[in-house]
């Protein structure tokens, strides 16, 4: 008997994703655990390895080699991403609050969020200086300060290795840019005293080459704009303030109800909090059985033992105990692509010690980089004919790219037989049925997705929008819908969790839409599967794809690429960045845009056949052939370049053959992506030629990419491109 999937029993979910937890990820996927579902929350799609920000402020380093791409390891671990900035932990309802989406539900949680350098009690700050930590936003500010060519005046808040290290670094970007720059060094207490003499004296002396003034003991009262003003009423000027004043932890975690020490969640010699049940490390935790100061090697070697801690938890094992070493080797950059080392005492510097920090530092985010390939499941011995060609050279793809392709849709369905029915309306070609009731007109159409993301949440926010998509097209008014939802093997409990995310975005969705989700049908299958049946109400009859003219001009309201940048996402090639931005274009809702093009003459939205399928389609009912401008085709993000590599979705080719007039065209690159099946797509219209500019204007005004992308001609239907 074949073994069916294991089903899915406990939630593990990782807020945040700092150094321990992106090593945990990475073990995982080496070796999961089945029956677990886990999950990694975090702001963004990618996080920061802070041991390299000095070296990217000096210029040493690009910003996106700072980066973990938290969307290709999750990919790797299994792991759904939610990205989102979690807020809160309810230890009663085992939940964690992430602003903008239903509360997050575990059996087991771990949490590894870092820590803040903003100085809320002191005026001013946040509105005229930037935060060293989180790296991020003060990467960006630090990039647009270095751009410009005016004389530097700059002041780092905190004298301790940190603050130090940004000086310095900010005094070699200037010089290398040509600035003249005033740089201060502001400490309430001494400078570097968590260092040795020799070290210190060192670093000191570093600083003072490198013009930075230290003003030790002169504690700042408030910040205004371009100064600072000091407890003893000096004024410094500065119109770039930086912070890095020592760890502060996010204010939410005090407010859990866990055990915290100065704001840190207190753990003990196995990671977990005062709740046994939930984790804590990296710079966020306060190890009360052996205190430390913040420190990233600390953070590392909490990997191995939180993951064990976790899989000890989930099977019945035994947990682990984290011994934390007494010193750790401090490697300090100086700026100039030397650095400053110290441990036990001994201290050393030069270019050959940066030369070494940089190889950690390299072979740390190394591991991120070079995910290993995990090879596929080997196919039986004995197999029938053909299982190798139809398997492909490449995974399933979800969403659009995962559709039967148009020529089998259409043997298969065959034209309508509606011999006596008066109360349904044939409409060739477009996806979506018009019923007639007296004077009421309705449309009426299906869709689903098989899941091309791991959070329910996500993915049904996304095959929501998809499913209006054929009712926006026709002109018609969301009304109501049936949802239609396979759900993979989980215990109850996971169910109940599941189904509640999936509904509740599904049900934000349809009502913005207008809509109301009546019923539906669930069942258990081997993987996510979301669907919608919709119908609206086409007031002024529907926008079909027969009514095109020659001379139409041709306007697209999303970009394409959706189809290559999730194929390249499921085999680990996509920039999480990039991913991100096309789930937040597949969740952009096409209600505005449908009814700023409600005087069009012919409508649909551009899915899994392509951009050039569907604008056959509208060529074929209207009897026109079209011109398709390629340079005036908006794209995705990332898109392009990966076509150029290659990737591509599985229902690729199949779109292709159905225009074979654009045969010549390169099967790579922007042309590649006429045929890119689009999940959620955007509306494709014929108007007017005299009204076009301005459609493509008011829908920008709202948001949209919209683009002019070609017109409508004489002649048979097929397609050209200028």
């Amino acid at each position: 008997m074949k073994q069916a999937p294991l089903p899915q029993t406990r939630d593990v979910v990782l807020v945040g994703g700092g150094h321990t937890h992106a090593l945990v990820l990475r073990m995982w996927g080496m070796a999961p655990l089945p029956g677990a579902r886990l999950t990694l929350i975090n702001p963004g799609p990618t996080a920061p390895y802070s041991g390299m920000l000095p070296g990217h402020v000096a210029g040493h380093y690009r910003r996106d080699e700072l980066d973990i791409d938290l969307v290709r390891l999750a990919r790797f671990a299994g792991a759904r991403l939610i990205v989102g900035a979690a807020d809160g932990i309810d230890l009663a309802a085992r939940t964690v609050s992430v602003p903008g989406r239903p509360p997050v539900s575990f059996d087991l949680c771990s949490v590894d969020v870092g820590i803040t350098s903003a100085m809320p009690d002191l005026a001013g700050f946040a509105d005229h200086a930037v935060p060293a930590k989180p790296l991020g936003p003060f990467a960006e500010r630090w990039a647009a300060y270095l751009s410009d060519t005016d004389p530097a005046r700059v002041a780092v808040l905190g004298g301790g290795v940190a603050g130090a290290e940004l000086a310095l670094a900010m005094a070699h970007a200037l010089k290398s840019a040509g600035r003249t720059a005033t740089l201060t060094l502001i400490d309430s207490a001494t400078p570097l005293s968590v260092l040795g003499e020799t070290a210190r004296r060192i670093l000191l002396d570093e600083l003072e080459k490198a013009g930075v003034e230290i003003l030790p003991d002169s504690p700042v009262t408030r910040i205004a704009a371009g100064a600072l003003h000091l407890a003893d009423g000096r004024v410094v000027q500065a119109d770039f303030i930086t912070g890095s004043a020592g760890a502060r932890p996010y204010p939410w975690m005090a407010a859990t109800g866990l055990e915290v020490t100065d704001g840190f969640l207190t753990v003990g010699k196995t990671l977990q909090t005062s709740d046994p049940q939930i984790f804590a490390t990296g710079d966020c935790a306060h190890m009360g059985h052996a205190p430390r100061p913040k420190a990233g090697v600390y953070a590392v070697r909490q990997a191995p033992v939180l993951l064990a801690n976790l899989k000890a938890l989930l099977t019945g094992g035994s947990l682990k105990i984290y011994k934390p070493q007494d010193d750790y080797l401090k490697l300090i950059s100086l700026g100039d692509r030397r650095a400053l080392g110290e441990k036990w005492g001994r201290t050393f510097h030069g270019r050959a010690i940066w030369a070494w920090k940089n190889r950690i530092d390299q072979k740390f985010m190394d591991r991120f980089r070079d995910l290993p390939r995990m090879l596929a499941p080997k196919l039986p011995r004995e197999r029938a004919l053909g299982v190798e060609a139809a398997l492909g050279e490449r995974p399933l793809c979800g969403g659009c790219g995962s559709k039967v392709g148009r020529r089998a849709l259409q043997a298969a369905l065959g034209p309508a037989r509606l011999a006596g029915r008066d109360d349904i309306v044939t409409l060739p070609g477009d996806d979506a049925a018009l019923l007639q009731m007296g004077q009421t007109r309705q449309v009426i159409s299906a869709d689903h997705l098989r899941a091309l993301v791991e959070d329910p949440y996500m993915m049904a926010r996304i095959a929501a929008h998809h499913a209006l998509g054929d009712v926006w097209a026709m002109g018609a008014a969301p009304q109501a819908a049936l949802a239609t939802i396979i759900l993979p093997r989980l215990s109850d409990t996971l169910q109940a969790r599941t189904l509640a995310e999936i509904m509740s975005a599904a049900r934000a969705v349809m009502a913005e839409a207008g809509a109301e989700i009546v019923g539906g049908h669930t069942t258990v299958g081997d993987e996510l599967t979301i669907g919608f049946t919709v119908t609206g109400l086409a007031a002024k009859g529907p926008i079909t794809l027969a009514g095109g003219k020659p001379g139409d001009a041709l306007i697209l309201t999303k970009p394409l690429g959706s189809g290559t940048l999730m194929a390249a996402e499921m085999e680990g090639a996509a920039r999480g960045a990039d991913v991100l931005a096309a789930w937040q274009l597949m969740c952009q809702g096409q209600g505005a845009a449908a009814r700023l093009l409600a005087g069009a003459h012919a409508m649909t939205d551009v899915t899994g056949f392509g951009f050039a399928g569907h604008l056959l389609n509208i060529c074929e009912a209207s009897g026109t052939g079209a011109q398709i401008v390629l340079d005036a085709v908006p794209l995705m993000a990332g898109a392009e370049v990966l076509t150029e590599q290659g990737v591509r979705s599985t229902i690729f080719d199949e779109n292709r053959a159905l225009a074979p007039e654009l045969a010549q065209l390169p099967d790579r690159g922007r042309a590649a992506l006429l045929f890119d099946p689009q999940t959620s797509g955007g509306l494709l219209a014929a108007v007017p030629a005299v009204v076009a500019d301005e459609l493509v204007a008011r829908l920008r005004a709202e948001g949209y990419s919209a683009a002019r992308v070609g017109r409508l001609v004489e002649g048979p239907p097929l397609l050209s491109v200028v």
